[in-house]
């Protein structure tokens, strides 16, 4: 059985809309204080560990744009691993190895979870992570905080029906300064 694993650069302020975007009021924000070689090799570690790719259509659009013109060990994985985009509009994906589900979320989730062993990795798609969240289908979250307040942008966080329990995991600080701290769903 697979489990969910979310991944998200966030800010001090809960944001993280657009990391790396450039349309956006702080054009990659994510990239604001150094992660150095160790931050970098944890992010390429965690996608190499990765089954699959669960993703929103925002995200995918913006993933398939960048990703297939980008060269290296992180792209490589990215561009020939299964991606899966939860889209209602979406049917005609480009992107190498994408399959679009378009019925319920929930439903999808759970049978991507019932037939893709290992982690199913969440990036980004902050309406999707949210949805998860709230349905308690996440497994694992792992949050690497730049240290800037933006004061603008869309959080991961929104109301939820209930109150989950999370166990920290790992705690690593890399670069000049960018915590990352990983949390396993306590159930």
């Amino acid at each position: 059985m697979g489990r969910i694993v979310v991944t998200e650069f966030i800010s001090i302020d809960g944001v993280v809309e657009a990391p790396g975007g450039e349309e956006f009021r702080h054009p990659n924000w994510s990239f604001a204080v150094n992660r150095g070689e160790a931050g970098e090799q944890y992010k390429l570690n965690e996608t190499l560990e990765a089954s699959a790719l669960l993703i929103g259509r925002k995200t995918y659009e913006g993933f398939s744009a960048a990703w297939p013109k980008i060269e290296g060990e992180f792209a490589d994985k990215y561009n020939t691993m299964s991606k899966y985009v939860i889209s209602q509009t979406l049917v005609d994906p480009t992107w190498n190895n994408t399959s679009v589900l378009s019925g319920d979320v929930i439903e999808e989730v759970q049978k991507l979870k019932a037939d893709v062993p290992g982690d199913i990795s969440v990036a980004g798609s902050i309406q999707l992570v949210q949805t998860l969240l709230a349905a308690d289908l996440v497994d694992e979250i792992h949050l690497m905080t730049t240290p800037v307040i933006l004061g603008h942008g869309r959080k991961l966080w929104s109301q939820t029906p209930d109150m989950t329990t999370w166990r920290l995991a790992d705690v690593q600080t890399f670069g000049d300064g960018i915590p990352l701290v990983n949390y396993i769903r306590d159930r």
